[in-house]
């Protein structure tokens, strides 16, 4: 385990959700992707899930790595997003827990996901 990303993960977990939020009073699942990004590995990433999906390299379920994002389909296209662990385990936060861990094969979970995408490269001049 990737013990930077475990610590930068762990500190956040618990915080409740806020759509729009992005702090720990309250933060929603994409600006938790970002925080995370930006203090475990030093990347600027895009604030909502969709520009996210569209930022990563769509990469297979098969390939999946810590630190990979995962993106589901809640409320109408790419809408969810939450950072791989391992063992099919993924952080997010949730509309309904905060940010907490789930199985990506929590029938929930199964029935929205889109896909996998890796991070590979941060926006130039942030």
């Amino acid at each position: 385990m990737n013990n930077t990303l475990l610590e930068h993960v762990d500190e956040w977990y618990g915080t409740p959700y806020r759509l729009g939020g992005s702090t720990k009073k309250g933060i929603d699942c994409s600006a938790f992707v970002q925080a995370v990004y930006t203090s475990a590995y030093a990347t600027t990433v895009p604030r909502t899930a969709r520009e996210q999906y569209k930022f990563s390299r769509i990469i297979s379920a098969t390939e999946l790595q810590e630190g990979d994002l995962v993106f589901f389909n809640t409320r109408g296209g790419v809408s969810h997003v939450g950072i791989y662990l391992q063992n099919n385990k993924f952080i997010h936060a949730s509309s309904s827990q905060g940010v907490t861990v789930s199985d990506l094969f929590d029938p929930y979970y199964l029935k929205r996901y889109i896909g996998a995408g890796r991070i590979t490269k941060p926006i130039a001049g942030k």
